[in-house]
């Protein structure tokens, strides 16, 4: 009886299991199910990346195509920047990625169009509603896999109340910026504060430290093969300029293993620990979340330039993102397009810009917001815009640029042999 009693126990306890809820699965891919999710509503399956008042954004605008399609049900699930491209990936290469999702163009995007992952809009979308250059880094073989609503721009944001303390101005010049970085080192700030773990913040370092030596084409020459290389003189420099400010202590400690999404960085810049960072317009919506009474304090130049090179500080680093697009598999590819589309929409543009800080790739919005109008001035002025290099590039090669340029600022390779391996990979890759 003892026996027959446990057994009796042992089912009812894996029954009970398998009907608990979630099965007991992760909770956020217990949302990445299309189909119509036992709701009896046709679902659709929508990721993204940005919290705080972007995902307010996102949510209104997904409100309002439900509002349009009360058969339809939108499950939205933000995923951490950091850990996103391996999860979409994963899913990707699983058969099960969710209809809409985010990306940034570029090569990033391309890997899953050259896959067959990635559903063509050309003959749904107006064009002309949208930034040529943001819609070209989203088009590949003159088909278009993805509309992008958010063009930023790479920029040195600063403490403006440190500035005047010591009676610094915003540096013109490298050289300028040294006599900076050292003023500050002598009254115990931290210069520049920078969260390298996941690679692609110190890699602006070296993508604009290339162009203001090499001049704005010598990227496209190296990526499209034709003119100088990887190995060019110019990122050999480049990689110096990084080792020397690593040497001067420009950064904060241990600035390689920080992550940026805990945004132990950021906090270096708004205790006035640190009195400057280079990254991305995201940084303007990070604050307003995080700490908006830093904002008053808060002020950005363009990176400076290098004496002797051929770049401009009218070459900007630049990056569209996010940009929408849908799996080529989805059960549902005209509501996806549709949904692309709302989240693109004027409407979704305007609140995007003059809530979060951002400027849009989609045409004809300009911000209303003083701070943010000037950065649009930067891009309205700029004679290029440079977009992320890790965005661009094949996945591979992509991997290796991070990789040598985290150890640059490690200090564990030579400029030399970061620009000789980027030039073997490329000719492996790109040839």
């Amino acid at each position: 009886m003892k026996r027959k009693f446990l057994l009796l126990t042992t089912f009812c306890m894996m029954v009970l299991a398998a009907c608990a809820p979630g099965g007991g699965s992760d909770s956020e891919e217990s949302n990445a199910v299309s189909g119509d999710g036992g709701s009896g509503k046709q679902v659709l399956d929508f990721w993204y990346i940005d919290p705080g008042e972007k995902e307010k954004v996102y949510q209104e605008a997904v409100e309002r195509f439900e509002e349009k399609h009360p058969d339809v049900e939108v499950k939205m699930l933000r995923v951490a920047n950091d850990a996103y491209k391996q999860k979409l990936a994963v899913s990707m290469s699983g058969g099960n990625a969710p209809d809409i999702f985010n990306s940034w163009g570029g090569g990033w995007l391309k890997q899953f169009v050259d896959q067959g992952q990635v559903l063509d809009v050309t003959e749904s979308i107006e064009k002309e509603r949208f930034n040529e250059l943001a819609l070209d880094n989203t088009t590949f073989h003159d088909k278009i896999y993805g509309l992008p609503l958010g063009l930023s721009l790479d920029l040195v944001f600063y403490n403006k109340e440190i500035f005047e303390e010591y009676g610094l101005t915003p540096p013109e010049t490298y050289t300028e910026w040294v006599e900076i970085i050292e003023t500050l080192k002598e009254n115990n700030i931290i210069p520049i504060a920078l969260a390298n773990q996941t690679k692609w913040p110190g890699a602006y370092y070296l993508m604009n430290f290339a162009a203001r030596i090499g001049g704005p084409d010598l990227f496209n020459e190296a990526f499209l093969r034709e003119g100088r290389g990887f190995d060019d003189p110019a990122y050999v420099e480049a990689g110096e300029y990084i080792q020397e400010m690593v040497e001067m202590d420009a950064f904060n400690p241990g600035f390689n293993g920080v992550p940026y999404d805990e945004g132990q960085g950021r906090q270096l810049l708004y205790s006035g620990q640190a009195a400057m960072m280079d990254i991305t317009m995201s940084l303007v919506n990070n604050v307003r979340t995080e700490a908006p009474e830093f904002e008053e304090k808060m002020d950005f130049f363009v990176f400076p330039t290098v004496e002797g090179g051929q770049g401009s500080n009218k070459a900007v680093g630049a990056s569209t993102g996010p940009v929408w697009s849908v799996a080529a598999d989805t059960e549902n590819p005209d509501l996806a397009t549709e949904l692309i589309q709302e989240l693109t929409s004027q409407e979704t543009a305007e609140a995007y810009t003059n809530r979060t800080g951002s400027l849009t790739a989609v045409s004809g919005v300009e911000p209303e917001d003083e701070f943010v109008n000037r950065m649009y001035q930067v891009a309205e002025e700029a004679t290029h815009l440079q977009m992320p290099y890790d965005q661009t590039l094949p996945p591979e090669l992509a991997e290796l640029h991070k990789d040598t340029t985290q150890a640059l600022f490690g200090l564990s390779i030579t400029p030399e042999e970061a620009a000789e391996q980027m030039e073997a990979k490329a000719k492996e890759v790109l040839e």
